[in-house]
């Protein structure tokens, strides 16, 4: 297995875990996607109390990624997504929260699915 088939395995897991629902192949899209920041340990956690960085997700995934236009919804989106992953759970994997985010404001297209 490579290394990151086994990432996305974590991930899946992660997910299977908190019983959030996941598709495997667009889970692997999604974390392709970002590259070699998922073998980052900083980089491939997202902070949820850090505002910085939630805006970094907002404008980084949200609006470049996905093309959505800078509204309140993206926001609540981003916190909706937070409060599901858990507040305490420490290691919100970034691959989850944004895959999380992209079903959330139905964007599979963007990943071809």
């Amino acid at each position: 297995m490579s290394k990151f088939d086994e990432k996305v395995a974590l991930y899946k897991q992660f997910m299977d875990d908190r019983n959030l629902r996941s598709n495997t192949e667009l889970l692997a899209a999604v974390t392709k996607g970002l590259g070699p920041s998922i073998y980052k340990a900083d980089a491939e956690t997202v902070s949820g109390s850090d505002a910085k960085e939630l805006e970094t997700v907002k404008k980084n995934f949200l609006m470049k990624k996905l093309g959505l236009e800078d509204s309140p919804e993206l926001d609540a989106g981003i916190a909706e997504v937070m409060e599901r992953i858990g507040k305490s759970e420490r290691k919100k994997y970034r691959a989850v929260v944004y895959y999380m985010l992209m079903k959330k404001f139905d964007k599979e297209s963007v990943y071809g699915f």
